[in-house]
């Protein structure tokens, strides 16, 4: 038996397993055919998933022949029906994401005094659109329910830079502002891929702008993607290279310091606690701004998570002396209590657990997994429950206790029917 005759005998589809593990659809394809390997975090997860011991997962993951394989015309794997409402909407999703990349790059020709008015103001528009719709992002208790709205400022962006004689500097601007808020929704909703094709649209439209801030951004969105899968190396550099294009921005926007503050993760990810603590040094200068330097959407850094990521680093790190009483003091914050930010509150309240998981404490452990699990399943937030998955990798001896094991099983259920 190989990996994916595991999968369809446990009555998992390539989109059902790689929800449950956090993954893209097509890294699940990659490992069934061999192409590649989890990682070691993911090997864990794909062996608890699939109800097997580490090494059977071995076994499991050498490239077979099966005579299923053997029969011509028959398929090797289960790709999602066409008809499937979810892959329905993720083809569409693709398709206006790929026209607009390509209207973007469309030479650009000279167009009249007055064509040019009317490219100014839909300019405009568009910015007030997308502003406003960053904003019900970040408010919005379920992510996935912005998704019909900006799928429809997609088409509506095509259909402007369709019709227009020349791309406007704005325009192109506008495009790469909803290209990265079309990349946050894929990102929580676990499509991995998705989310890095979306900001690296985003980093390409920007470029044409101009707008290294945006540009930045992009970088830094990207990053997130690699360090969602245990590639901190990969982050760091992209993060030096936004790092730099930040320095060539606007002042007075706080782009510089977000990107020092996902820098703190890539260095934590890679143990190094002086250079993560350098750079959230770094990030708090952001105080020092004189202006308001937020914009309210596609960069909303003012410093305000830079206590919880504090804590969350020194887990990371390993370092549970110092992130308990940060991260305790940060679930006291206004904007973390209940029914505020259902996402921010999440992520504190999974680092506690962790530290409990980690000092083998299950009263602590359950008191705060509990409320991420209900957290998670209140908002549908991809992004909980993706962190809560990875928690199930601190149980260790825990494990054998009734509720820690309890709460693995409705963690190993978020996100499925």
């Amino acid at each position: 038996m190989g990996l994916a005759e595991r999968r369809r005998a446990l009555g998992y589809s390539q989109e059902k397993l790689a929800e449950l593990l956090g993954v893209d659809r097509t890294t699940v394809g990659r490992w069934e055919s061999g192409r590649f390997s989890p990682q070691p975090p993911q090997r864990k997860r794909l062996a608890s998933a699939l109800e097997v011991s580490l090494e059977e997962l071995d076994f499991l993951l050498k490239p077979l022949r099966t005579t299923e394989e053997e029969t011509p015309g028959r398929p090797t794997s289960d790709p999602p029906s066409a008809g499937d409402p979810d892959e329905m909407i993720r083809r569409e999703f693709l398709r206006i994401l790929t026209v607009s990349g390509a209207l973007t790059a469309l030479p650009v020709e000279e167009a009249e005094a007055l064509t040019e008015g009317v490219q100014r103001g839909l300019s405009a528009d568009f910015a007030r659109m997308n502003r406003h719709l960053w904003q019900v992002y970040q408010l919005a208790r379920s992510k996935g329910s912005v998704y019909p709205v900006v799928r429809d400022q997609l088409t509506t962006l095509n259909e402007a830079l369709a019709s227009s004689s020349g791309t406007a500097q704005p325009l192109l601007s506008a495009a790469a502002d909803l290209f990265q808020l079309a990349g946050e929704l894929a990102f929580d909703s676990n499509r991995y891929a998705d989310a890095a094709a979306s900001y690296s649209l985003a980093a390409a439209v920007s470029k044409d702008a101009g707008a290294y801030d945006l540009w930045a951004c992009a970088l830094v969105r990207h990053a997130y993607v690699d360090m969602s899968e245990q590639r901190h190396s990969q982050a760091a550099q992209m993060l030096d290279v936004a790092e730099r294009l930040a320095g060539r921005g606007d002042t007075a926007l706080s782009t510089r310091y977000w990107v020092a503050s996902v820098q703190a993760e890539a260095y934590a990810g890679l143990g190094d606690l002086i250079a993560c603590e350098r750079a959230l040094d770094r990030a708090e200068a952001v105080s020092g701004l004189t202006t308001n330097g937020v914009n309210s959407g596609w960069l909303r850094f003012d410093g305000a998570r830079l206590v919880e990521e504090r804590g969350a680093r020194y887990v990371q790190l390993g370092r549970l002396d110092l992130a308990e009483n940060t991260l305790r003091n940060a679930l006291e914050q206004e904007a973390l209590a209940f029914g505020q930010s259902y996402r921010r509150r999440g992520a504190v309240l999974i680092d506690l657990a962790a530290i409990g998981a980690r000092r083998r404490d299950p009263e602590q452990f359950v008191a705060y997994a509990r409320e991420a699990v209900e957290l998670a399943r209140s908002s549908r937030s991809g992004y909980v429950a993706r962190r809560l998955r990875t928690l199930c990798d601190e149980f260790g001896p825990l494990s054998r206790d009734h509720r820690v094991a309890e709460l693995g099983a409705e963690i190993a259920m978020l996100g499925t029917p």
